[in-house]
């Protein structure tokens, strides 16, 4: 091979190797953009906690001003008030031509039956629904008045041993009344209805939590 065809061919050969150079190139400019679209989506990614956060700061409730707060747990206190005499008068009053018909009934059921078995359906509703409708006011009331009781649990509990004592003061000191825990269950279940109804709202409304603060 002649040297004028050498030179030939290694001109040639130098545009094929510039070009493989500059695919080279264009392969780390493509990686480097690559890396840097994949750095600023991890910054996106980072900032986005932040506004997740922040959106869910401002959903928090916050709560009432005092004067408010306190006016709210004075109504309700007015209304326990209220719903005690009620309720005294409802379950403390003696009735003596219930007397050969006053029974003890310890066991869960036994009463519910009885009532379920009456041949007139408004006596059934009567006995169930004004037991249930009895406790209902336990579960809007309480949530507002006792910040620390406004929990579902701590509502029932508190609801069931009230009642408790009333069917136990019933059943020792009132003529015509008997003690019957069919009608604590009944007015427990009452106080649920009232809690999930309205006591759950007020709860957080009047009692809501301060937002915590964001570390910095």
């Amino acid at each position: 091979m002649t040297k004028a065809a050498r030179a030939v061919g290694v001109r040639r050969a130098a545009p094929e190797t510039t070009t493989k150079a500059g695919t080279g190139k264009k392969g780390r400019v493509g990686k480097a953009a690559r890396t840097e679209k994949a750095g600023g989506g991890g910054k996106s990614g980072g900032t986005g906690r932040p506004n997740r956060t922040a959106k869910a700061s401002g959903t928090e409730r916050r709560p009432l001003p005092l004067p408010l707060r306190v006016l709210a747990m004075l109504c309700a206190f007015a209304a326990m008030v209220a719903f005690a005499v009620a309720l005294a008068r409802l379950t403390l009053d003696p009735s003596p031509a219930s007397v050969s018909i006053a029974h003890t009934n310890l066991h869960p059921g036994r009463s519910l039956k009885i009532y379920l078995d009456q041949p007139a359906l408004r006596d059934a509703v009567k006995q169930i629904g004004g037991n249930i409708v009895l406790g209902i006011p336990f579960g809007i009331i309480v949530p507002v008045l006792v910040p620390r009781a406004r929990g579902i649990f701590r509502v029932l509990l508190l609801t069931a041993f009230v009642m408790l004592m009333v069917e136990t003061a019933q059943g020792a000191l009132v003529e015509g009344r008997a003690f019957d825990v069919d009608d604590v269950i009944l007015n427990t279940s009452g106080a649920l209805i009232g809690w999930l109804l309205l006591g759950r709202r007020l709860g957080r409304a009047v009692h809501a939590r301060k937002p915590k603060k964001a570390k910095a």
